[in-house]
């Protein structure tokens, strides 16, 4: 049977005939392929002129090279070859519906990695030369991204490598004065493998205490070193006003030691661009590089699971020798916007090896029952726990329609609105962080630039008047770098009136309660934010949440979206949609594929036991459609 016929068959919804999607003169997977949207044509056009230019005009190289863009497009570093069907009753068959499973090339039996191998397109793992492409095992990799992977292994192995010197009383000494007692049991473990490690990872879900480890931490290495060079990153502004907010807040607690305490709470927290030097109209190039390292002794990096693998990359290059490293994040979150899920990877892949420099915080100190058990349901994947919770009574955790949502976010945009009227900023950026609506889109039927506008038709009509282009009360996102006003892609704001009626925008930036005026005619890449995705959200804490769930068929709705959007929560969360959505977004697992994680096993000499390192059944990621960006 034909794949266009299996088109037919199927019922599977088809590009136009002239639609601009469409690429003309495919036949076979490509075509079928094409037709139904999981391949663009940008991926089919790479494809063509890759296999050209290297004299490769089989169909199966510009399918491998199509489907490998394709991976990329969606999050992962690699296509991995063991996850593309391999026959009829493979149930991977299910991910692509417009492709009769015996149109699939087998993957093994039919030789297909065998003839990519000996390819003049695709070059081996140890291969010198030039290739757009490498093949390793059954992963297939851009080059680009196969050379940023292994110089990620290769610092991680230089840095692995060398000792940390240790005065192992003063260490004994210090971590029992910073982490006294039981209470800190897991956290002063966490900072002694820290200690030990030029690299090290501390990882644990929302309110687990990994903040509070890192400043602990960060006083009893300044014991070790009182003149250590220190700098705290995150991916985003907010991320990183959050971070030097929290640690701050540490610092101040009664119980830590003071004779660093100060030194502590004054660290200023950067965004990871800032903190490399960005080159304008360079976006992944820096200032710090191989040639010109990073001027500190050690780098804290927050919220690492939204870091790209280009970005770890760089970071890495640019550290000196013998300068810390210290990744904390949760890895049970969603992945970074671009290609790779570094964080987990490292996780999965340290873990392998003795002494391995990998914590683990499990003990919730922030939320309580609420939150905490219906988090935890939907991180395990276990969608009758996550429903008996929502359904359970609890106000902090419940199902609610359109209009219980009205009553709850009206009134909060309302006392914004009150507050930034009467110039008061510090009251403004303070009920900002109040409530927050969260959807998986950003446009469509049930994306935040919908949400946005329903918010506003209900805030005007309780004002009773027309909202203008800007208004007191208007939370603003931040959405791209603009270095000459100092505005950083996650920034968050909102507009007050500055007196006489004159409007502008205050931007929260974690050092002062008022935030720092910004003119609104100079503003560019901004958007309102009473909603905003759950992307977006990364790095971001907020009183209370609503989620606002898409139609069950939407790509992007999975678990780890999911609960990346319950974790910004404090207090308390409202889901809008419908249970079956719910139970499909928990059941819906994603995993990028990667070779990080068994490169690092491998390089260790041993397997990563006890981790799933390749989910097959869920190894595509979703293809992004309208209103997926975010």
């Amino acid at each position: 049977m034909s794949s266009a016929l299996a088109l037919e068959a199927t019922g599977v919804d088809r590009l136009g005939e002239w639609d601009p999607a469409r690429v003309r003169g495919l036949s076979g997977l490509l075509a079928a392929l094409n037709e139904t949207g999981e391949i663009t044509a940008a991926d089919v056009h790479i494809a063509r002129g890759l296999t050209r230019l290297t004299g490769e005009e089989r169909e199966t190289h510009a399918l491998a090279v199509a489907l490998t863009v394709r991976a990329v497009r969606g999050g992962s570093v690699c296509l991995d070859l063991g996850g593309v069907p391999v026959g009829p009753d493979d149930e991977r068959t299910q991910l692509w519906p417009a492709v009769p499973p015996e149109d699939w090339p087998r993957v093994h039996e039919d030789g297909w990695v065998a003839e990519l191998a000996g390819s003049a397109l695709i070059g081996g793992s140890g291969e010198a030369g030039v290739h757009p492409l490498r093949l390793d095992g059954d992963r297939l990799y851009l080059d680009r991204y196969w050379q940023e992977e292994t110089a990620v292994l290769t610092h991680l192995e230089t840095r692995g490598a060398r000792s940390v010197p240790v005065d192992e009383a003063a260490l004994a000494a210090s971590l029992a004065e910073y982490f006294p007692g039981e209470g800190f049991a897991d956290q002063r473990a966490a900072a002694e493998v820290a200690a030990r490690s030029l690299t090290s990872v501390i990882t644990g879900g929302p309110g687990t205490g990994k903040t509070t480890t890192v400043a602990r931490l960060l006083g009893s290495l300044l014991d070790q070193d009182p003149y250590a060079r220190i700098a705290l990153a995150a991916p985003t502004g907010k991320a990183a006003a959050r971070m030097a907010e929290a640690i701050r807040a540490a610092a101040a607690d009664p119980t830590f030691p003071t004779r660093h305490a100060d030194r502590i709470a004054a660290l200023p927290a950067t965004t990871i661009h800032r903190l490399l030097g960005t080159i304008p109209d360079q976006g992944t190039r820096f200032r710090h590089h191989r040639g010109n390292r990073l001027p500190v002794d050690m780098v804290v990096l927050d919220e690492t699971s939204m870091v790209s693998l280009t970005m770890m990359a760089r970071i890495l290059e640019a550290l000196r020798p013998g300068a810390r490293l210290v990744l904390v994040g949760d890895a049970d979150q969603l992945a970074s916007v671009e290609a790779g899920a570094v964080l987990g990877d490292l996780v999965a892949g340290l873990r392998s090896r003795p002494g391995a420099p990998v914590a683990e915080l499990t003990r919730n100190r922030r939320f309580g029952e609420g939150i905490g058990a219906l988090a935890g349901a939907v991180r395990d994947g276990d969608s009758d726990a996550a429903l008996a919770a929502l359904t359970s009574g609890n106000p902090s955790r419940r199902f609610i329609g359109i209009d219980d949502l009205e009553g709850i976010v009206t009134p909060a945009a309302l006392r914004l609105h009150e507050l930034a009227a009467a110039g008061d900023r510090a009251g403004a950026l303070t009920v900002l962080e109040e409530h927050r609506m969260l959807c998986a889109h950003r446009d469509g039927p049930t994306g935040a630039a919908h949400w946005n506008r329903r918010l506003e038709e209900w805030l005007a009509a309780s004002l009773g008047h027309r909202l203008g282009r800007w208004y007191p009360g208007q939370p603003l996102l931040v959405t791209s770098n603009d270095y000459g006003l100092r505005l950083y892609n996650g920034d968050i704001g909102v507009v007050v009136d500055t007196g006489a009626g004159g409007l502008a925008a205050v931007i929260a930036d974690g050092s002062h309660p008022q935030g720092r005026l910004v003119a609104l005619a100079r503003l560019n890449d901004v958007v309102t934010a009473h909603a905003m995705t759950v992307h977006r959200s990364q790095g971001s804490q907020f009183q209370d949440v609503s989620v606002l769930l898409p139609a069950i068929d939407s790509a992007i709705l999975t678990r780890e979206l999911l609960y990346t959007a319950l974790t910004r929560a404090r207090r308390s969360v409202a889901i809008v949609g419908e249970q079956e959505v719910l139970v499909r977004a928990i059941t819906h697992h994603t995993s990028r594929a990667s070779g990080l994680a068994q490169r690092l096993a491998r390089s260790a000499g041993s397997v990563a036991r006890g981790h799933e390192l390749v989910d097959h059944a869920a190894r595509q990621p979703p293809t992004l459609r309208d209103g997926d960006a975010v």
